[in-house]
């Protein structure tokens, strides 16, 4: 078969790099040098659409457990060149990665270089096996591909510069804390309150402070790490995700008749932009009520709940009302849409009102990205003086302010 740009690995990197920074994803010149160069298409043998391979936008499916579900995935691009310099992986550095694709693990090896170390790790004995025969063939066979559970880190590598977490994670477990350098840097797809965000953090004392955040979507961990979020049926397909602590108590029945009644609409005039930044600021200052709504495209098309519940949606519950965030085309605001709120229940003027009140004070006080300011408080720190809205975990306690 002859070369051409479309099956030229060498091209397609080339272009993948360039539809990067076109689409203002990749900034730093040393990631996207590791980009340019490691065979991307190697680490997804299972694949034989190299235009598919080098998508930027394109996850590729690695391993999956009997039943179905993924256990690991080759994650698009525009994640990996996002993470990577959230990290600012230097030379020399030594690196932990949890979770092993062998992609990911190669970019870090170009950033490290010779005089730095990888070590991936890895619960899923398939996944080693995979990722280890992969880099082999790439020409990195340096990198430690480690069987274990990342639970409890790789002490024996340790300590780390930097720690990438490449599967969401609910907590973040001591192992980790105490094998990061005093000057490293973690970076965690954290779940909490049914959202991701891809942190990172940096320790100051005994805590970790983050110093920036992404919205990001990862396989769940698996092992001693592994969390199962509360999910409370409305109906077969609507739902309400909650933490397991979550201590709120529902009025299911009365709930499940607000469904049926007519919908107030309700409008912010204010922007509809940046939804994850408001979606954080809601579920972070609406208290025990405001929690995740998810919904089946069947529940869309009989026309109970909007469109955009399917990818889930911050939702005020008070009583047997609930009200969440939708959005209309305008002409009059800043990226064509305005932001409004649609109840449902009794009081659905009531908290369709109070719904409205927090997308105006985002509006107004933290319309940017990074307003948040997130701490992570290990189980031994002291939170006696601590304010604002927290997520207690078993290792310890997630807080996030808004100044």
């Amino acid at each position: 078969m002859s070369v051409t740009r479309e099956n030229d690995p060498a091209a397609l990197r080339a272009a993948m790099v360039v539809s990067l920074r076109n689409q203002g994803l990749l900034h730093d010149e040393d990631v996207a040098r590791a980009l340019s160069v490691v065979p991307r298409h190697l680490f997804a043998p299972g694949e034989t659409d190299l235009k598919r391979v080098y998508d930027t936008h394109t996850t590729l499916e690695a391993v999956h457990f009997a039943d179905g579900r993924q256990s690991s995935v080759v994650s698009a691009s525009h994640i990996q060149a996002i993470q990577l310099e959230m990290a600012g992986i230097e030379p020399g550095m030594r690196v932990l990665e949890i979770g092993s694709g062998g992609y990911n693990a190669a970019l870090i090896a170009e950033l490290v270089g010779p005089t730095g170390s990888v070590t991936s790790v890895d619960i899923d004995e398939g996944v080693v096996d995979r990722a280890r025969a992969c880099l082999n063939e790439a020409g990195y066979s340096q990198v430690n591909v480690v069987l274990a559970d990342a639970e409890h880190g790789v002490p024996a590598h340790a300590p780390y510069d930097r720690i990438l977490v490449t599967v969401g994670a609910f907590d973040i477990p001591p192992a980790w804390f105490e094998q990061l350098t005093d000057n490293g840097l973690l970076v965690v797809p954290l779940r909490f309150s049914g959202i991701t965000r891809l942190i990172t953090f940096g320790r100051t004392g005994d805590i970790l402070t983050a110093s920036n955040y992404r919205l990001a979507a990862f396989v769940p961990m698996q092992g001693d790490g592994a969390a199962t979020e509360q999910l409370i049926q409305l109906t077969d397909d609507i739902g309400l995700v909650v933490d397991p602590q979550h201590k709120a108590d529902f009025n299911l029945a009365a709930l499940r008749e607000a469904l049926h009644r007519p919908p107030v609409d309700l409008w912010a005039g204010t922007p509809f932009d940046m939804p994850d930044e408001l979606a954080l600021f809601q579920l972070t200052t609406g208290g025990p009520g405001m929690v995740m709504l998810r919904a089946a495209q069947k529940a869309v098309d009989e026309g109970l709940v909007d469109p955009a519940v399917r990818h889930g949606m911050p939702v005020l519950v008070q009583g047997g009302s609930f009200a969440y965030r939708i959005k209309r085309k305008s002409d009059n605001q800043p990226g064509g849409y305005e932001a409004g709120v649609r109840a449902h229940g009794s009081d659905a003027e009531k908290v369709g009102q109070q719904m409205l009140q927090l997308i105006r004070a985002w509006g107004t006080d933290h319309f940017y990205r990074g307003a948040a300011s997130i701490t992570y408080y290990p189980a031994e720190a002291d939170t006696a003086g601590l304010t604002g809205w927290r997520s207690e975990k078993p290792h310890g306690t997630l807080a996030v302010s808004w100044s």
